[in-house]
C-alpha cells in the first residue's frame, strides 16, 4: 500500500514545488533589484567592465533573440520580466524533469537485473 502512495506523494510534491516556483517567478521577479549583479559590480569596481566584448558569444545563441537580459523581447515592459521568469522556470523544470527521467530509467533496468539475479540464485532448501 505504501508503494502506491509514494508516486502520488512525489507527484504532489513536484506540482507544489513547480507552482511555488512559478508564483515567485511571475509575481516577485518585477521587484528584483535594478542594481548590477555581482559579476557586473565586480567588473565596475575593478574597472574592467569596458573590456566586455561587444559581440559576445552568448548573444549568438538562439534564445538571445528572445530574451534581453532578464526580460522577454517584443512584449510590453510591464510583463516582460514576469514572462521571462515564467519561461525560464518552465525551461529549467523541464530540463530537470527530463534529466531525472533519464536517470531513473537507467537505474530502473539495474533493479530489474538485481531482481532477476535474486530469482535465479539457488535456495537453501535441500534438493531431493
Amino acid at each position: 500500500m505504501s508503494e502506491n502512495l509514494s508516486p502520488s506523494r512525489n507527484r504532489a510534491f513536484f506540482i507544489a514545488g513547480l507552482g511555488v516556483a512559478l508564483l515567485i517567478a511571475v509575481f516577485l521577479s518585477p521587484f528584483a533589484s535594478s542594481d548590477p549583479d555581482g559579476l557586473d559590480r565586480v567588473a565596475q569596481d575593478l574597472k574592467f567592465d569596458h573590456k566586455a566584448a561587444e559581440d559576445a558569444p552568448a548573444r549568438k545563441l538562439p534564445f538571445a533573440q528572445v530574451f534581453d537580459e532578464y526580460a522577454l523581447k517584443g512584449v510590453p515592459e510591464a510583463v516582460a520580466t514576469p514572462l521571462a521568469g515564467l519561461a525560464g522556470t518552465l525551461a529549467t523544470f523541464g530540463l530537470a524533469w527530463g534529466i531525472g527521467k533519464l536517470v531513473v530509467r537507467g537505474s530502473g533496468s539495474s533493479s530489474t537485473d538485481d531482481q532477476a539475479s535474486l530469482d535465479s540464485e539457488p535456495s537453501d532448501q535441500p534438493l531431493d
